[in-house]
């Protein structure tokens, strides 16, 4: 089988002048090269294929297995890993994301003149 792909280059001014043309030439197959000052800038590409339907859910049925250990806590080891060591006399980070928010919404009253 023989591919025949023609590169095209072209300056911006004639690309722009040219948009549509060069969007389809690059539909058919063809490369095409947008050039500043005759040096090679970018490569007009076609967008690959989008989903148009969703996908199936359970499409890995019978071939994965979760551990019943899966959602047990990480050993305080690891955990600690993750966290640096706090510099003498600096707070320590909270260690849990989950922590109610501490603030409260509050109004703030114009003074009136």
């Amino acid at each position: 089988m023989i591919h025949n792909m023609t590169m095209n280059k072209v300056n911006i001014h004639e690309a722009k002048a040219k948009l549509s043309e060069y969007v389809d030439a690059v539909l058919r197959g063809e490369q095409v090269v947008i050039c500043r000052r005759n040096r090679p800038v970018v490569e007009l590409r076609p967008v690959g294929a989008v989903r148009t339907k969703p996908r199936p859910i359970g499409g890995a049925q019978g071939r994965l297995t979760i551990p019943a250990a899966f959602l047990d806590p990480l050993p305080d080891d690891l955990v600690d890993a993750f966290y640096e060591e706090p510099q003498p006399g600096a707070r320590s980070a909270p260690r849990v994301a989950e922590r109610p928010a501490s603030h409260r919404a509050t109004r703030r009253r114009r003074s009136g003149k």
